[in-house]
């Protein structure tokens, strides 16, 4: 039988749900051993929570029908978790802004950020050049510097005298295409909505499009987004909304690209984790303590990639769920998700400098790079085989035949 919604639902809807923390990978310690000292921070923060982009029509269209058909809405027997329409359903999102929500998330995150490394400092905030994201590394900004924000300096990646910049690489890759991601979406939305739009024409006693129902399924997470609350989230079953949120690991576990599909994704990823090396090991000698950068759930999604972190074995499905799956957006890419890397160093535990990956305040296992039992417990690596176990991307460089092939027709 259909189960009913509950809150902890809220924070599964992909890449649009709001932001919260990550659980606790059972058997890896939550924090480093007491002899141990982080040196060396690079943050890289996703905006917070948005008003819809694509899906702005289909809300509207929803929103069009409604108001089309409430006469019948009015003297149809509704069951409870649809009375709402008894008084009409109206959308005041705005398209692609930073919502109230959004600038909350980032504030706080700010003062968690301050509070968390209070001795690491920086006189300079990096961000895409999207409104939003702008506006989220300001917000942030107030909340980690207050009163001195004014000194700090907060540039885009526009600015930057690169060829390629971390945040933003597919700007540099002419064949880079999301459109794979919204066909799989698209084979999988005609399979899950049809029966959604029938249960809800019947409740209804009118008939609804099945871009009607796309509209209400979106407008639950987007009412979320700018309101924290939606009269839509009750109007599905749970595994409806489990099949939204597939949805959007479709489309993003395609964008996001595998290697093993000569996909631009790692390809584009690889200039993140490059940069990353260069920082934790000084390579140009002028590396800082803390870098503050702001960027779009790609971003972090295209540097997992190229880590080989969060890929499943084959590409997901769509024609059904795959249930036990590693790419989960609603914990790696939620509204405001905070990917933190530390370079730390131990009097006794570890030899040599460590790194360690945080994701949305949590530890995530570096799976790829531990050697040893004590790597396994605290899930880090030593920062010497962090680099041995990313030989792909440290041997692609922009402009070279690999970049090339994938990127430039």
């Amino acid at each position: 039988p259909p189960t009913s919604v509950s809150a902890h639902d809220f924070d599964r809807f992909a890449t649009l749900s709001p932001y919260h923390d990550r659980a606790h990978v059972p058997g890896v310690a939550a924090e480093l051993p007491s002899d141990c000292s982080v040196d060396q921070v690079m943050l890289l923060h996703r905006h917070g929570s948005r008003g819809p982009e694509w899906e702005d029509k289909y809300i509207q269209k929803l929103v069009e029908t409604l108001n089309d058909s409430s006469q019948v809405i009015h003297r149809a027997h509704l069951p409870p978790n649809l009375r709402f329409l008894k008084h009409g359903y109206e959308s005041d999102l705005v398209p692609h802004e930073l919502t109230v929500v959004g600038r909350r998330q980032l504030f706080d995150h700010g003062v968690d950020f301050a509070l968390r490394y209070p001795s690491l400092s920086t006189g300079v905030v990096l961000s895409s050049p999207v409104q939003r994201v702008v506006d989220s590394a300001h917000y942030f900004g107030h909340g980690f510097f207050g009163g001195d924000v004014g000194k700090v300096e907060f540039v885009t990646v526009d600015e930057l005298d690169v060829p390629i910049n971390w945040i933003t690489p597919w700007k540099s890759c002419p064949k880079y295409s999301e459109a794979k991601g919204h066909a799989a979406a698209s084979v999988w939305r005609s399979k899950y909505v049809p029966p959604i739009t029938r249960r809800l024409s019947r409740q209804l006693g009118f008939q609804l499009s099945d871009d009607d129902t796309q509209g209400a399924l979106y407008a639950c997470p987007y009412d979320l987004a700018a309101h924290n609350e939606s009269p839509w989230c009750a109007a599905f079953h749970n595994h409806e909304l489990r099949s939204l949120e597939y949805e959007y690991d479709l489309l993003m576990d395609r964008i996001s690209g595998r290697i093993s599909e000569d996909d631009p994704g790692p390809i584009l990823g690889s200039v993140y984790v490059n940069k990353l090396i260069e920082r934790f090991t000084n390579a140009t000698g002028d590396a800082k303590e803390l870098y503050l950068e702001f960027g779009h759930d790609t971003s972090i999604l295209l540097a997992l990639s190229a880590l080989g972190l969060n890929k499943d074995q084959t590409p997901l499905p769509e024609d059904h769920i795959r249930t036990h799956r590693k790419f989960r957006t609603s914990e790696q890419t939620p509204f405001a998700a905070r990917m933190v890397w530390e370079r730390f160093s131990c009097k006794k535990s570890f030899r040599g400098p460590q790194i360690r990956l945080l994701l949305n305040s949590a530890t995530y296992p570096l799976t790829t790079c531990q050697r040893s039992l004590k790597d396994r417990e605290f899930g880090s690596c030593s920062v010497k085989e962090f680099i041995n176990a990313n030989e792909f991307s440290l041997n692609v460089h922009y402009g070279d035949e690999t970049w090339n092939t994938t990127c430039v027709d």
